[in-house]
């Protein structure tokens, strides 16, 4: 347990290509459901499936974010518990 909190310390803050196209992939599901919502003729089955992709997206953005700061043992820790 105490090598994969080291390992886990160590890559803390250390930023990857792929992250931003995650953050990419996100932005484009939001104009797509944006998109969905303004049309006339609504698409209920679209619209909350682009939802769902949309929060799934935007909790990996949000752990990435965690990842970037160091802060992803606290986040962690405050789920599971020690």
């Amino acid at each position: 347990m105490f090598l994969a909190q080291e390992a886990a310390a160590e890559s803390a803050g250390k930023f990857s290509f792929f992250d931003l196209f995650m953050f990419a992939f996100t932005i484009l599901i939001a104009i797509g459901v944006a998109r969905l919502l303004k049309a006339e003729k609504k698409n209920k089955f679209a619209i909350g499936f682009g939802t769902l992709c949309l929060l799934a997206f935007l909790f990996i953005d949000f752990l990435v974010v965690l990842t970037w700061t160091g802060q992803i043992q606290n986040f962690q820790t405050m789920l599971f518990g020690s």
